[in-house]
This record gives C-alpha cells, structure tokens and sequence, in this order.
C-alpha cells in the first residue's frame, strides 16, 4: 500500500491486476475484474450481456435498491418476485414471472447464503435467459462446493466498507469464465478503451483504484479465517436460540451439506418484533432492519407497477439483524442470547 502511494500510481496499476488474479483463484473463476462499486458492476454486466430497452430482468423485491437500479439504468425494467423461507428468491416466483420480455436471472445471494442455483439454472436454461448474480453479500459462499458469483455469465461482488471484504470507499469486483465476455466487462469499465488506449465502445469510468485493491489483497489473506469466525458466532446463535418458537432463523452453518454461508448478516424473524428491538437496546443491543425496512416493491418513488409479494411482505414485518461481525466474543453472543430468551420468559 505505501508503494501505491509513494509511486502516486492509483488507476490500473499492478496491484489491481495482483488482486483481481488472488480473488478469481480464490472463488474459482477464470476472470475477476475490479470496478468502483457493486452497483456500476451489475449494470456493466447488463450492458455486456446486450440487456437494455425492452427487455425484463426478474429479481427478488428483498434486496438492496442498488439491483434494480443497476437494471433501470441499463434501460431495462426490473421484474420483482417473492423470496422463500430462506429470506432468498424464490424459483417458482421467478418461473412463474417469466414473458417473452424476459432476458435475464438476478439472484441476489443475500446475508451470505447462496440460492438454488439448480433450481434457477433449469429455469434459465430451459427459456434460453441469462444469469447475472447479484453475489454483492457473498463472497466465499459456496452452494455445492461452488462459489456465488460464478454460476451465470457474470456474478457481481461489492467491496464497500460494511461488506464481507470491504474496502476504505466504494469498490466492486465482476467474475466470469467467459473469455469474450471478461473482454466486454473491461471496455465497459474503462470509458470504452482497448489495451492500446483506442476507444472501440461505449464505456462508464468505473475502476476499482489501485490503493483499494492493494488494501483488500492484503485482506484477502485473512479472510477464511474471518469467514469461518462469523460461521462460529452462527453456530452459537443457532445453539441458544434455534428453540425460541417465535423466532425464525437463518439456517444453521451445520444444517445443510449443499450450502456453505458465510453470514454477512444474521438475519432473523420475530413476530414481536418492536417489542424485542426496543428490549434489546434497552440492554445495550442494537439491531437493524435492513434498508429502512422497505423491500423494493414498496418505494412509491420508483413508480413501480404493482407486485403482490405476500411472502416479503410478511417478512418485511417480521425481520432485523442480530449483531454479526468478527469483532464478537463468545460471550457478547452468550450475552445478546440472553437478553432475548429473557425477553420471551424462557
């Protein structure tokens, strides 16, 4: 990092290129390409894959702005589905939202967990459509011993400060084992320019800089370790509260061989939600509902057509977030498990 700044080399330099070759061994994947962030990575992936006016891209409504949007301003209309008993989107909804509109799957592999992408590649096969995952949560999540982000043609990564591996600012990354398409995705990303510096296309100015790169190489290093300590605080969430029957939890690290999380979020449910929030804090726990607890199909200022998505409603009702990060001890885990099965009396 002092070298990057002691040469004041920050734009595509070879730190860039040292960490984007380290995170597509990492996940397994031929291409990674750093870009400014995990917003402008979907949309280059969008415009890579031809996406544009006219077409429909479906996705589920509980996830962050930032993938519609992506979708939107690539000209395209983001189709909103219901997710299932995972928090993630749900394979019959997206199946049964398809037209002949459609050209795209978005997954979002969110709070670190990975979909079915068994269930939604048989979908994207079987009606010719394309899959760009929205992986920006998941980074080193594996479902079936394969990494999110490295199932469809392209999988996109954000590197902001609150992810998984953030940065110190905005950053983003794009995976994909399609040589033409890893071509695409570098035009798009450096104002159209070729390696000879000739403009052939259309591009956006979205590079991941040289000193963000160095900084989450150096993470990197580290991050197994940092992956398997949130798996641990999982691990004791589920063992104190897996029996508080008004609560729903995400799966336990141990409960299915097929997916492997990584936990970005532990998201649960409560149907005495408030109740609980205001418990907690009181206690000294603090708690989030995700993006203002509001899924994307509620934001009247997109003027979005209407979507019935009775499952996310109900979910959006009921969820926040326990405190989930490497800097927990066992023992404020123990101690915020505590304070909830003293909530309910248990």
């Amino acid at each position: 990092m002092m070298s990057v700044m002691e040469r004041g080399a920050f734009i595509l330099q070879s730190e860039l290129n040292d960490f984007e070759i380290a995170v597509a061994e990492f996940v397994g994947v031929k291409h990674a390409i750093g870009v400014a962030n995990g917003t402008d990575s979907l949309q280059i992936a969008c415009q890579a894959a031809g996406i544009g006016p006219g077409d429909e891209v479906i996705m589920a409504s509980h996830t962050y702005i930032a993938t519609a949007a992506a979708v939107h301003f690539a000209g395209a209309d983001p189709i909103l589905v219901d997710c299932g008993s995972d928090h993630l989107i749900d394979p019959d909804s997206v199946e049964a939202a398809i037209t002949e509109r459609t050209k795209c799957i978005m997954p979002t592999q969110l709070n670190g967990r990975t979909c079915d992408m068994d269930k939604l590649g048989k979908i994207a096969e079987k009606h010719g459509l394309f899959i760009i995952e929205d992986a920006a949560q998941a980074l080193g999540s594996k479902f079936k011993e394969k990494c999110a982000g490295t199932f469809g043609v392209a999988g996109s990564i954000s590197l902001y400060p609150a992810k998984l591996l953030g940065c110190f600012g905005d950053g983003g990354l794009l995976f994909t084992d399609d040589d033409e398409f890893a071509r695409q995705l570098r035009l798009l990303r450096d104002h159209g320019r070729n390696e000879e510096g000739l403009v052939v296309t259309w591009g956006l100015n979205s590079r991941l800089d040289t000193l963000n790169a160095a900084i989450c190489h150096t993470k990197l290093r580290i991050y197994p370790e940092e992956i398997e300590r949130r798996r641990e605080i999982a691990r004791l969430y589920h063992h104190y509260l897996n029996d508080v029957e008004d609560m729903t939890l995400p799966p336990g690290p141990d409960n299915d061989p097929d997916h492997y999380d990584c936990y970005q979020n532990y998201e649960v449910e409560s149907g005495r939600r408030e109740e609980l929030r205001a418990y907690l804090l009181k206690n000294g726990v603090r708690t989030i509902v995700q993006w203002a607890g509001t899924p994307v199909h509620r934001f009247k200022g997109l003027n979005l057509p209407k979507f019935e998505l009775p499952s996310t409603d109900r979910l959006f009702d009921r969820c926040f977030l326990l405190p989930m990060n490497t800097s927990l001890t066992d023992s404020e885990v123990e101690y915020i498990c505590k304070q909830i099965t003293s909530f309910y009396g248990i």
